[in-house]
């Protein structure tokens, strides 16, 4: 899968992208993250990306100009399964179903807003969908483009080595099943400071240690997230 992010500050991704499960998908051709820099799309000397908004206002807001330019470079023929994402706080929230779609994409292009937003005109008809990570506001789309490549990235086939492993995880409709946090996990020592590991997960029954886990995911969930749980017939077995 490709990934372009297309930023002011390209240098920022030397970090999150360096490292981990994103940094070993790449070394093994999983994963192809091109880095733009929208500046190298302007014509000016002092390399203008942004302006004052009409009608006033604090702060400064993107121009179109290089972000359409940028985006038309990169894909001369855009094709359908080329997919632009704007990063904005305006967006809707971006969750583990939104990871999901976008990985089952071939190409992702992340568009890093920054100052005091984009110019309307690239989410009216330059972007597919817009995607905020929370209800807040950051500094800069960089920090959210690099949450959404990794939360997609890792659902990659072959990125975390064994493809069960994201089925398991929070928030996923598979594995645990509807969404639920993933359940709690012990190690070695078995016993720490006179805490114990639970019982069962040391017996080697799988079919109980199976339903403990799930019983567990969903007491878990029901206590740190009740929102995740569905209204309906109790969940269990």
């Amino acid at each position: 899968m490709i990934f372009h992010v297309l930023t002011i500050f390209p240098e920022f991704f030397a970090g999150p992208f360096a490292h981990g499960v994103v940094k070993r998908a790449q070394d093994a051709g999983l994963l192809d993250i091109r880095i733009h820099d929208l500046r190298d799309y302007t014509f000016d000397r002092h390399r203008t990306v942004d302006d004052r908004p009409f009608g006033g206002g604090e702060g400064m807001v993107l121009k179109p100009e290089p972000i359409f330019l940028a985006v038309e470079s990169i894909w001369p023929a855009r094709t359908p399964s080329q997919k632009v994402i704007l990063l904005s706080a305006q967006g809707p929230l971006f969750d583990q179903a939104a990871a999901n779609r976008l990985s089952q994409e071939s190409e992702l292009l992340l568009i890093c807003g920054r100052y005091e937003g984009v110019d309307e005109r690239v989410a009216e008809h330059l972007a597919d969908e817009e995607l905020s990570i929370g209800s807040y506001v950051l500094s800069g789309g960089e920090l959210a483009a690099a949450v959404v490549l990794d939360a997609t990235a890792r659902l990659l086939p072959g990125v975390l080595g064994n493809d069960t492993s994201a089925a398991f995880e929070s928030f996923q409709e598979t594995g645990h099943g509807e969404g639920l946090l993933d359940c709690p996990h012990w190690t070695r020592p078995a016993d720490f400071r006179g805490w114990k590991a639970p019982e069962v997960l040391l017996n080697g029954n799988h079919e109980q240690i199976r339903r403990f886990r799930k019983e567990s995911a969903i007491a878990k969930t029901t206590r740190l997230r009740r929102d995740l749980i569905k209204d309906g017939p109790e969940r269990g077995e």
